[in-house]
């Protein structure tokens, strides 16, 4: 009897699948930031995670399948931030594209270990492959989104020098580049210097719509 008690308490034997799963990507991450690809393994990954490498073989079979499916863990959980404020009818566009420019620096999306994890995958050549091929619908999706915000801006206010499939890869290059900045000088770029930085760029784009160096207050995880 004592036995079978243990067992039905023992949270390394009753997690969940996606509990595990979840655990072991989080290693990943926490791997992959500290050693980088090359450093980490499944040893350096299951001890992270305080778990065997059973467990680890049983959920992902492979160093490069976890590797994977942690790239999709990340841009699923990138996407489901910024496509909150989208679904809230009650916002206006510009509001809505405010919410999804500060979804890019949500505490929980913008810091050092995950921001490494990404530039890690960016400067593998087959990893960048397995992006495209993996992300592709995200990131479409997202640059649709924020082109359909641009142009609606520009008809309401009559902006007519501007192109909003300009303006959103503008945005998307503005993201990646503000991500390096704070990854290599997280004394010199925070999170909120980011966001202000992006504010003058739309207060020049769309200066009916937007205010210039307005500080965002620095969002705290939901």
């Amino acid at each position: 009897m004592n036995t079978k008690s243990n067992i039905a308490t023992n949270p390394r034997r009753t997690a969940s699948k996606e509990v595990r799963r979840r655990q072991l990507i989080m290693a990943t991450i926490k791997s992959i930031a500290k050693h980088g690809f090359s450093g980490t393994t499944m040893t350096t990954v299951t001890n992270g995670a305080n778990l065997s490498l059973g467990i680890v073989n049983f959920h992902f079979q492979s160093k490069e399948r976890l590797f994977v499916e942690t790239l999709v863990f990340l841009a699923e959980e990138h996407r489901a931030q910024w496509i909150k404020s989208l679904r809230d009818s009650d916002l206006t566009p510009q509001a809505k594209l405010i919410s999804l420019v500060d979804a890019h620096f949500h505490p929980r999306i913008c810091n050092r270990q995950k921001l490494a994890v990404w530039f890690a995958f960016f400067g593998e050549a087959k990893y960048r492959a397995s992006y495209r091929e993996k992300i592709a619908e995200i990131d479409s999706e997202r640059i649709s989104e924020t082109e359909r915000l641009c142009r609606s801006i520009k008809q309401d206010g009559a902006y007519s020098d501007v192109d909003p499939m300009v303006v959103t890869k503008n945005l998307e290059a503005l993201y990646d580049g503000l991500w390096l900045n704070i990854l290599l000088y997280p004394k010199m770029f925070s999170r909120t210097d980011a966001k202000i930085q992006i504010r003058d760029y739309l207060s020049s784009t769309f200066p009916k719509h937007f205010s210039a160096r307005k500080d965002p207050v620095e969002s705290q995880p939901a």
